[in-house]
């Protein structure tokens, strides 16, 4: 049995939140029940470190950056908030661009720049997106779908950042995932319940393990 360390990072509130979905579910993955859980799911043993992130174009990355350097994880889900979302979006496309239509909690805010000068237009998530929404739509409780890109805010420059970073580690897997506001009653179309995007993150996590170990046997198999 393998021991996968896994990092996730998540938004602090801002402007007049008083709790951002995303930093809110990546405290409650580093929990003894949300790991043991994990674990059960994907038969590997698992250590959570979770990350809450400012909403700062300057701040978001070297605050990730500082907890990947320290714990060395072979999974890193960085998650964000789209407050117009009715589900889970599992993010496909890092693009290298920033467009701020609002600054971030620093009053920063770039306009049509890139997040990297001499970086390449866009990045591919590294996580299994498809066996993740297969699994959401098997157990009919979690709504999710494919989204082609995080936006041009925050949550996009970050996801790009970590993807340039993990284009160089072969051996790690990291993607962005979004989640849509926190709404404990059953108007669904204005959020989910915070039990129900735990249990996404739960999923995410599981199933990127999954795949991983999957991968490396396939690669043992070939190198036999």
């Amino acid at each position: 049995m393998r021991t996968y360390k896994v990092v996730v990072s998540g938004f602090e509130p801002f402007n007049k939140e008083t709790a951002n979905a995303s930093g809110e579910v990546a405290k409650r993955l580093e929990s003894e029940e949300a790991i043991a859980r994990i674990q059960e799911i994907c038969g590997d043993a698992i250590s959570v470190t979770s990350q809450l992130l400012p909403l700062s174009f300057d701040q978001a990355w070297p605050t990730l950056l500082r907890t990947i350097n320290e714990v060395k994880p072979d999974i890193i889900v960085a998650i964000g908030m789209k407050s117009h979302a009715r589900g889970v979006n599992l993010e496909r496309c890092a693009i290298n661009i920033i467009d701020a239509d609002k600054p971030d909690a620093f009053n920063v805010q770039p306009r049509k720049v890139a997040v990297a000068a001499d970086g390449p237009a866009a990045f591919w998530t590294k996580l299994p997106l498809r066996s993740i929404l297969q699994t959401f739509a098997e157990g009919e409780i979690i709504p999710a779908s494919l989204s082609s890109d995080a936006g041009t805010y925050v949550c996009n420059a970050l996801f790009y950042q970590l993807m340039d970073w993990c284009s160089h580690q072969p051996d790690v897997l990291a993607g962005f995932v979004s989640l849509p506001t926190i709404n404990e009653t059953d108007r669904t179309q204005n959020g989910l319940p915070l039990k129900q995007m735990v249990e996404a993150g739960i999923q995410v996590i599981a199933q990127t393990a999954r795949y991983w170990t999957q991968t490396n046997i396939q690669e043992q198999l070939v190198r036999q």
